[in-house]
């Protein structure tokens, strides 16, 4: 949780949020996007359990994916990485991005 809330924390220096603006602190929003991942809960119970609106929970979530995504390794390289680890066999689950 400290590592997604470290990633929100950056993300939201780089926009120049001022602080104090926000209804969750950046470990709070680690915790929600956390949660959400771990037990896909409706977004209004649980942002109602945050004490935030269902639309701040989506965009909450939302920002909480895409500093992680950013973090992810492209497809070539990571298949790279496991060929040079000596792996066997990858299992590979997913959406394709037209980008």
């Amino acid at each position: 949780m400290q590592y997604v809330a470290r990633l929100l924390h950056a993300e939201r220096r780089a926009r120049g949020t001022r602080k104090k603006t926000r209804a969750l602190t950046c470990f709070y929003q680690a915790l929600l996007v956390l949660v959400w991942f771990r037990k896909q809960e409706d977004l209004t119970l649980l942002g109602a359990g945050f004490g935030i609106s269902r639309a701040t929970a989506y965009r909450y979530r939302d920002e909480g994916i895409a500093v992680l995504a950013a973090q992810a390794q492209d497809l070539h390289t990571a298949l790279k990485r496991v060929a040079d680890d000596g792996w066997s066999y990858v299992i590979l689950d997913g959406k394709t991005s037209d980008a």
